[in-house]
């Protein structure tokens, strides 16, 4: 049974940075960030499929965020930089299993593993 676990959410300022971390049980190969802002709807933020080495960021995000992974550690994280108040959310990671293709962030229905999320404030 595969559990993720978000965490290093909080308040920032912006043009601050914040990381987070989402610790898994195994080595997921197809794996996402989403948020959801308050009053909207969940949005992809990232993706990443390690079979294939591909990486991709939602406009909104690219340039600021990175998706990385240590694998030894089974750990997946986040790292968020010139954060803007429009960046305000609750953060989850997600997961496929099984996995055999590219899913990408855009259709967060792809993914059937999630975390319980954690929220990012940036004032």
């Amino acid at each position: 049974h595969v559990q993720l676990v978000e965490s290093g959410g909080g308040s920032v300022q912006a043009g601050g940075s914040v990381t987070l971390s989402c610790a898994g049980s195994g080595y997921q190969v197809c794996m996402g960030w989403f948020r959801v802002a308050p009053g909207k709807e969940r949005e992809g933020v990232a993706a990443i499929y390690s079979t294939a080495g591909m990486t991709e960021y939602a406009d909104s995000v690219k340039g600021r965020f990175t998706f990385s992974r240590d694998n030894a550690k089974k750990m997946v994280y986040l790292q968020m930089n010139s954060l803007k108040p429009e960046d305000t959310a609750m953060y989850y990671c997600a997961a496929r299993q099984p996995c055999r293709v590219w899913l990408g962030y855009e259709d967060p229905g792809e993914y059937n593993i999630w975390g319980q999320g954690t929220q990012v404030t940036v004032s």
